[in-house]
């Protein structure tokens, strides 16, 4: 594999060095420059597109084409003759200047190609068959081809380093605009046109007195012939697995249909060969499209996730069956009314083995290393569903209402055997459900005044069960204490009857959340440069907890323990929990917009009277006040394509119920926490830096960040160990944490060439307290990722990847530091017009002072056949983990310990599958 790696650099630098340079200035017929001129290049042997360039403002552009050839070159400008010659390219480079003269009957030279890239306006165009190589089968193929556009690894799109929160086809919603989805369903042969929409305004009415340059959406055009008809793909394919007693199967019904008035998409998948259209991590964080009203308001309230959240990441499973049933509709019975919606089935079932050491954190005190093996049975089923209506009767006015159900029926079982603790075997479930509506209005009265009213409604019913059976001796229950079962002192503290031959304990919650967040905007327009945005806004929350922690007998029967444990002033806790918190903030905010050139002022404030609560078993602990919050944003438009933004904010943000319950609450067995009842808010000063650049001229795309977080009245915790088994509370504390982060890439294209690499740097400070100890967390991160990438049309293609990972910390009196290196390599190959041929290998690799250095390799390929491009049947042979690699290592930190990880994944697998293109 280091030949093969050796031998595509050199392809890869020879076929750079083979480009003949052809540069000069286009011009209008005075002699004036222009910028963001078309120039094409189209070879005359093949009629294919060689290169294209775009001027810049001083009208200069710039081709990469291949010796010896013979090239038309077109010049275009909108409301001018495009002008065309004939150039003949020998092995030198070349200077030509083209003038091109006004075009007052816009009967124009007919342009044989699209250009690759147009810009307008706010909108950035990318022709798909221009990047095409011909391997390309779905619309994350097509996506990873442009420059500027990332996938990341949760299978997002990145546009300039912000994540993408709408997708559209055709002008209609995708999903509500679930970018994963999409790229992993759409297929790339009904990819006409990608469309970039940088600063991106939901409400037309709202996009010239609202700052969106962290908006970017993508609407992805359709090629003709792909309205009016059913369009997609089916897929069918089976193999043999490892196991003489398995079959695997896969079943993939892709199908879409688009008219002017309605759009229907079905998505169907059922398979056990690890290939997951949707996670239930995904599911989860599915929003449906809805944000919060106050998301800008300074204030912010955790309402809690008490569901499974600790599910697996998929790949990190030994077998995996998955079902999803996704069906997404658009009906425009006028041009008034717009309804769309959703639903949603998900279901995966899996096996997971793990092997982890942990070392925790100020390990003088006493706290044993532990080794792990975990087994895990998790099984998952949501369900989820939206609808949408959207009534604009006219510009000055229009009406949204959304409404999102979701329900969900997860399991994890776990047997766990440990070091210090013994054998365990525990048990999570839960079936919480929640429904989400959405309320807006906007309505401009006329050119000067304009209002906008936001209100979101949310209820959540969650009701988390834990089991978890524990080996006990109870003959040395008093005895010796370092010949005692790890979890004789907890039980002990919890009051369970500890002359049974296990612990059997269980826990019971359920939390119930209303909450209720709404704004009205009004926008004054004081000129076409400035205006002033008043807000009027509330936020009203509540949460009733109820929980209860018991003890099964070995006969079977039923004990309500007493626990014993006591807090800081003394108070005996108990094992249940009956609490209600309310939660109001009443807002009013005030906010200058100003544009002055180059420049967007945007400073504001907002005035917060807030009021939260909780009683619990007949006491009420109440705390209201008063607080500013001001914020600021400054805008540097150097070009369209060329921008610097400074943000900061000071955020107040307040916990869920369950940090403010003082009862005994179990994490799982080995995480005990109790609240506190009048803990407080935190409060944080938040500043953020962003540059971006996209030149077209030399084809290079940059974007930076700088995040700066300090933590002030920071909620944290206090813990305390016996053994491996902690307790903890919570409380305000004036140590603040710090927290600097830094990311960026540059990425250029020269020719077929295209080269990136890529920065992250972190740095935190935190305060940890563990046995009544302080000490000073430092944690800071270091990651190198340079890239090489070809995009030729005929001959094969390959990306070259490598990321370099370095990881220091220092915790307590341990200082650990993890080191990965990665490289990787993607190949893909059109052969004879007919088959396409993709591998991709990585070789990973971890060191740490926790434990040996190790490594792991995956290797994918696969092989389809089909009898052209246009053929209705292709065939495809597909191999994973082809090195039949049983585990992947893995190395990291939290903020009690520091761990070294084995997790065993799925073998090797080889399918044949049969794909039908409608």
């Amino acid at each position: 594999m280091k030949h093969f790696i050796t031998l595509a650099l050199l392809l890869v630098v020879g076929t750079a060095v083979a480009q003949i340079k052809v540069e000069g200035v286009v011009k209008d017929s005075i002699g004036n420059p222009l910028e963001l001129a078309n120039v094409i290049a189209i070879n005359q042997e093949t009629k294919g597109l060689e290169s294209y360039g775009i001027s810049n403002a001083q009208g200069q552009y710039k081709l990469a084409l291949t010796k010896n050839n013979t090239y038309t070159i077109q010049v275009s400008y909108i409301g001018m003759k495009t002008f065309e010659e004939v150039l003949a390219i020998k092995e030198a480079d070349l200077t030509k200047n083209f003038t091109l003269k006004d075009d007052n009957t816009l009967d124009a030279i007919h342009l044989t190609y699209d250009m690759p890239v147009t810009i307008k306006g706010d909108t950035l165009t990318y022709n798909a068959d221009s990047f095409n190589k011909g391997t390309e089968r779905k619309l994350e193929d097509v996506l990873k081809n442009l420059p500027g556009v990332e996938i990341n690894a949760d299978g997002k799109i990145e546009v300039e380093g912000k994540v993408v929160n709408k997708l559209m086809v055709n002008g209609k919603d995708f999903f509500d605009g679930d970018s994963k989805l999409a790229t992993k369903n759409i297929p790339s042969n009904a990819v006409d046109k990608i469309q970039v929409l940088r600063n991106y305004a939901e409400v037309g009415q709202l996009s010239g007195v609202q700052n969106n340059q962290d908006n970017v959406a993508i609407n992805i055009k359709l090629k003709e012939g792909k309205e009016n008809f059913w369009f997609g793909n089916v897929t069918v394919g089976g193999g043999v697995a490892p196991s003489p007693n398995d079959e695997l199967y896969l079943v993939q019904p892709k199908l879409f249909y688009y008219s002017p008035k309605y759009s229907i998409n079905v998505i169907g998948d059922i398979n056990n060969t690890g290939e997951v259209a949707l996670t239930g991590r995904d599911i989860r964080n599915f929003g449906g499209g809805f944000r919060r009203p106050s998301s800008n308001s300074g204030t912010r309230i955790n309402l809690g996730d008490n569901g499974l959240g600790s599910l697996t990441n998929l790949g990190n499973a030994q077998t995996i069956e998955s079902k999803l049933s996704a069906f997404n509709f658009s009906y425009a019975p006028n041009k008034d009314l717009d309804i769309s919606g959703f639903a949603i089935y998900n279901s995966n079932r899996l096996k997971t083995r793990q092997e982890s050491f942990v070392r925790y954190t100020d390990s003088d005190l006493g706290i044993p290393d532990e080794e792990k093996v975990e087994i895990g049975r998790e099984a998952t089923s949501q369900g989820l569903g939206k609808l949408s209506l959207r009534y604009k009767p006219n510009v000055n006015n229009q009406l949204d209402y959304d409404v999102l159900g979701r329900i969900s029926n997860d399991s994890e079982a776990n047997g766990i055997v440990s070091s210090v603790v013994g054998n365990t075997n525990q048990l999570d479930e839960a079936k919480p459900f929640s429904i989400n509506q959405n309320i807006n209005y906007y309505y401009t009265l006329n050119e000067k005044h304009i209002f906008a009213f936001e209100a979101q409604h949310l209820f959540k019913d969650e009701d988390p069960f834990y089991n978890a059976l524990l080996v006990n001796d109870p003959t040395n229950n008093d005895g010796v204490p370092n010949e005692r079962d790890a979890f004789d002192n907890t039980a002990a503290g919890l009051g369970f009857n500890r002359d049974q031959l296990a612990y059997n304990l269980n826990q019971e919650r359920r939390i119930k959340s209303n909450q209720l967040d709404a704004k009205l905007d009004y926008y004054y327009i004081l000129n076409a440069k400035s205006n002033i945005n008043f807000t009027l806004g509330t936020i009203l929350s509540n949460q009733q907890f109820d929980s209860n922690i018991f003890q099964f007998l070995d006969d079977g029967s039923y004990f309500d323990p007493e626990a014993n444990i006591t807090d800081s002033d003394g108070n005996v806790l108990r094992n249940e929990n009956d609490t209600e918190y309310s939660f109001s903030d009443v807002y009013l905010g005030v906010h200058y917009r100003l544009k002055s050139g180059i420049f967007t002022f945007t400073p504001g404030f907002s005035l917060h009277a807030y009021g939260n609560n909780n009683t619990q078993f007949g006491e009420r602990y109440e705390d209201n006040f008063f607080k500013i919050l001001p914020d600021f944003e400054t805008l540097i438009q150097f070009k369209k394509s060329e921008s610097l933004t400074f943000r900061y904010s000071m955020q107040n943000s307040f916990t869920d119920v369950t940090k403010l319950a003082e009862g005994l609450i179990l994490n799982n067995y080995n995480s005990i926490q109790y609240g506190t009842p009048d803990l407080q808010n935190a409060l944080s000063h938040n500043l953020s830096l962003r540059y971006f650049s996209f030149n077209l001229f030399n084809y290079t795309n940059i974007f930076a960040v700088l995040n700066y977080n300090k933590n002030i009245d920071q909620i944290r915790s206090i813990t305390q160990f016996d053994n491996v088994i902690r307790t903890s509370t919570y409380f305000n504390s004036n140590f603040a944490d710090e927290s600097v982060s830094a990311f960026g890439r540059v990425q250029r294209t020269f020719g077929k060439l295209r080269a990136g690499f890529g920065v992250n740097y972190n740095y935190s400070k935190s305060n940890q307290f563990i046995q009544d100890r302080r000490s000073v967390n430092e944690s800071f991160s270091q990651s190198y990722t340079p890239e090489l990438r070809t995009n030729f049309k005929t001959a094969p293609n390959i990306s070259l990847k490598y990321q370099y990972r370095v990881t220091n910390n220092n915790q307590g009196t341990n200082d650990t530091q993890f080191i990965t290196s990665a490289p990787s390599v993607e190949f893909d190959a059109y052969i004879w017009n007919a088959f396409t041929l993709r591998t991709d290998y990585s070789y990973t690799k971890q060191t740490s002072d926790i434990g040996p250095s190790d490594s792991y390799q995956t290797w994918n390929a696969s092989l389809a056949y089909r009898k052209d491009k246009d053929a209705k049947w292709e065939y495809e042979l597909r191999a994973s983990n082809l090195l039949n690699i049983d585990s992947n290592i893995n190395n990291g930190s939290n903020n009690i310990s520091v761990y070294s990880s084995e997790t065993f994944v799925l073998p090797r697998f080889v399918t044949f599958r049969v794909i039908y293109t409608l």
